[in-house]
């Protein structure tokens, strides 16, 4: 929340008044302040000094002039800088003061009510369409679009910024391939801080086509984020995909957000978070769900408007992934806050009454493994202990116990679920997660499990090929020209084998070609295994290499068979075709030191048709 200070007015970036703190503090009085010691030291090092005599002529004086102005000059630019930081602080609080008010009800409520009786005051049809910018506070750059034909029409836009070197972007709305006399809808793309040109155009069922243009600003970024990505490799002439890139996290000591970019690399879409990160996007009914917070997911509407809201409860906080059943309720991977262990529960959510239960508590399921390892995690202590604060960290703690730290979830059909734990580099199955949870198998280094408990639900590695290290997004894709009971798994490879609470386990000497530091010149992969839960075994059926990224990052095979992998340290994402050549590659500035993942989303029966 924002602090409460002595305030004086000055003007942000989209004209709004800001309060900001003025530095009031004073310099401590030195022996230098005091005009006898001054003069006494003074004239004993005049005594002592050849500067003295320097000093006393018309060339010293003219220096002791620029040195006196040199000091000064240097006084003024610190007191700005520090001018300059109260002012970024003073906004960063005002805008986060802002986005809390968005993600509650009544904001929400309010929002639409006044959407409504704006839209209302007048009729609005193809000459005079309505538009207003970011009417839920939930898409920075999003334009709330309404009108109505005589005629029913089908409808698609076109945004294009003249003056400007940003490609076209061109799409058809949700339900805009249906014929129709009422569009409503929320229109994407516009660029930021520029006078944009959207053209509608309406084909009526004859095929007669009829446009209509129109002139809008786009509203300024409120994050320090690039509107065009650097290309490292572009190339846009082949088929990247069918959607836009989603960022999901890119973290920051600021404010958080979600953007959307473009296969040209263009940003989108901003979408403002309370804190943490957004993990991935989960649509049913026509409504998009993601984390908002440590504690929050939310399901937005097409329109931007937050229709629904769930919370961890005051035990748990969300870490890293979730999905839904068969029914929509969320199983969310968690750490439980009333435990000295953390990132090894999953809880659930119940979709109508919003209830938590716990559904595994890996802790008990390891037991005899989980109470061999030592107490440690990866990276420093969180600033604060305090889970409900936007400061806390919940994937670094040193005081508590990160032994399995789960960073991927995958729900089956079937009510099992595929689990990826980066500290024993180990992909887990479990099944009966909801009811009655069990270990399935797991896939894994040998020796990492060796004279455990827990060695005997390794599956069987058919093939000679080194194992994961510290995998992440484990994707569990099914193919009906497999056999029953096989199927693939695919993941981010990070290649990085460190368990710091097994000091004991020699990665580099098990592993073949695995990373055992965190800046290293080598890579990271993606890898495609073959399950067969008939025989017990899986093998690796592809594989390729990718810029070195030893935590976090994420990898998506796309519908038209190209690959898209994120390197997260290095902050570059790029597609691949099968082979594992690049096509195409952007690079995204870090506001901090990760992007967490990029997935492409398609968006289809949501923004667009």
């Amino acid at each position: 929340m924002p602090k409460k200070t002595d305030r004086h007015s000055t003007e942000d970036r989209n004209g709004v008044t800001e309060h900001v703190t003025a530095d009031s503090s004073e310099y401590d009085a030195s022996p230098a302040d005091n005009p006898a010691t001054t003069n006494q030291t003074t004239n004993e090092a005049d005594e002592a000094s050849p500067w003295s005599r320097i000093l006393r002529g018309r060339a010293g004086r003219f220096s002791l002039a620029v040195l006196t102005l040199l000091i000064v000059t240097g006084v003024v630019i610190a007191s700005q800088d520090r001018f300059a930081a109260a002012i970024e602080s003073a906004r960063q609080n005002r805008l986060t003061a802002q986005i809390e008010q968005v993600y509650t009800t009544g904001y929400q409520t309010q929002a639409a009510e006044n959407l409504q009786k704006e839209r209302d005051k007048s009729s609005h049809d193809e000459d005079s369409i309505f538009v207003k910018n970011n009417p839920y506070g939930t898409n920075t750059t999003g334009l709330y679009v309404y009108f109505t034909t005589t005629d029913a029409v089908k409808l698609s836009y076109t945004v294009s910024a003249q003056g400007t070197d940003y490609a076209d972007f061109t799409a058809t709305p949700d339900k805009g391939d249906e014929y129709t006399t009422t569009h409503e809808f929320q229109a994407l793309g516009l660029i930021p801080g520029v006078t944009n040109t959207i053209t509608f155009t309406m084909t009526a069922k004859n095929g007669k086509q009829t446009t209509r243009s129109i002139e809008h600003k786009g509203a300024k970024l409120l994050s320090d984020v690039e509107v065009q990505l650097t290309g490292t490799k572009n190339n846009t002439s082949q088929n990247l995909g069918n959607g836009l890139y989603a960022i999901l996290g890119n973290d920051s000591d600021d404010q958080d957000f979600m953007y959307y970019y473009d296969v040209h690399g263009v940003i989108r879409g901003e979408i403002p978070i309370l804190f943490y990160r957004s993990h991935r996007l989960l649509f049913r009914d026509n409504i998009m769900y993601f984390s908002v917070s440590t504690r929050d997911i939310v399901g937005m509407n097409s329109l931007g408007r937050i229709v629904k809201w769930y919370n961890t409860g005051s035990n748990y906080i969300l870490h890293h992934d979730y999905g839904m059943d068969a029914d929509g309720n969320l199983i969310v991977l968690a750490t439980d806050v009333r435990k000295d262990t953390i990132q090894d529960a999953i809880i659930g959510i119940d979709a109508d009454s919003g209830k938590v239960s716990t559904l595994v508590d890996m802790s008990k399921l390891y037991a005899s493994y989980e109470q061999t390892t030592e107490v440690a995690s990866m990276g420093s202590s969180s600033k604060t202990t305090d889970s409900t604060s936007s400061s806390f960290d919940p994937d670094t703690s040193d005081v508590k116990k990160d032994w399995l730290h789960l960073n991927t979830i995958q729900i089956l059909d079937d009510g099992s679920a595929i689990l990826s734990s980066r500290e024993t580099s180990t992909i887990i199955k479990l099944n009966d997660i909801e009811s009655n949870p069990s270990i399935d198998y797991m896939i894994g280094e040998k020796n990492f499990w060796k004279d455990t408990d827990f060695a005997k639900y390794l599956l069987t590695q058919d093939g000679s090929f080194p194992n994961t290290g510290g995998q992440h997004t484990v994707t569990y894709e099914a193919d009906s020209s497999l056999p029953s009971g096989q199927y693939y798994l695919y993941m981010f490879d990070n290649n990085y084998g460190v368990s710091n609470t097994r000091p004991d386990y020699d990665w580099a000497a098990n592993t073949d070609g695995v990373n055992t530091t965190y800046a290293s010149s080598g890579n990271s992969r993606y890898q495609r295994y073959l399950v067969d839960e008939n025989t017990k075994s899986y093998k690796l059926v592809s594989s390729f290499n990718v810029p070195y990224s030893p935590i976090v990052s994420s990898a998506q095979e796309l519908s038209n068979g190209t690959i898209l992998m994120d390197s997260g340290v290095p902050g570059v994402f790029g597609v691949y075709d099968g082979d594992g050549t690049l096509i195409s590659q952007w690079k995204m500035t870090l506001r901090k030191n990760i992007i967490y993942r990029v997935y492409q989303y398609d968006f289809h029966n949501f923004y667009f048709a």
